[in-house]
């Protein structure tokens, strides 16, 4: 039997982490669905058709890019994960303040789909300090974005903020 997961996230921007989580996702399960997370309530600096293809871009070269599936989703993800038949959803932690949020959220999820599990996947130590906001941050004062991001998410960063700056 085919085992899918769904890794959920706002990918604002897609980071070295998120890649890192995905890979290891990838180890565990047949297919792998990068669920974007779109709210239009929820300010983000690109669009979700955008942030879609900068992980596209992202995965092309990788040997388990087949095993990917990129999709944009709005509404319950334990709904989303009904619909693609998904089991588990994976969840990347770098420190214990994003664990206490996670638990609640897993502890959520099951209240709502007992049938989905939730899983923890820890990235290689050098990523744990690495989040999408910091990495906004930086970029937004047009620092060096090379340890944190795919190139051609920092070349998409910078021109985002360049306009933003004018």
């Amino acid at each position: 039997m085919s085992k899918t997961a769904l890794y959920p996230g706002s990918f604002d921007p897609f980071t070295y982490g998120h890649l890192d989580i995905l890979e290891r996702a990838t180890e565990l399960f047949d297919k792998t669905i990068v669920t974007i997370a779109v709210n239009n309530k929820k300010e983000t600096v690109f669009t979700g058709d955008e942030r879609e293809e900068l992980i596209h871009e992202c995965i092309k070269d990788k040997p388990w890019k087949d095993q990917v599936e990129v999709t944009q989703f709005t509404g319950l993800l334990v709904d989303f994960a009904r619909s693609t038949k998904a089991t588990t959803l994976i969840r990347g932690v770098r420190q214990i303040s994003d664990f206490e949020y996670e638990f609640r959220m897993a502890l959520m999820n099951r209240r709502l789909a007992p049938e989905v599990e939730t899983i923890f996947l820890m990235p290689d130590e050098h990523l744990t300090f690495v989040s999408a906001s910091l990495v906004k941050e930086v970029a937004y004062w047009d620092g060096d974005l090379t340890s944190f991001v795919p190139d051609h998410v920092a070349r998409a960063l910078r021109k985002k903020y360049k306009d933003i700056r004018k």
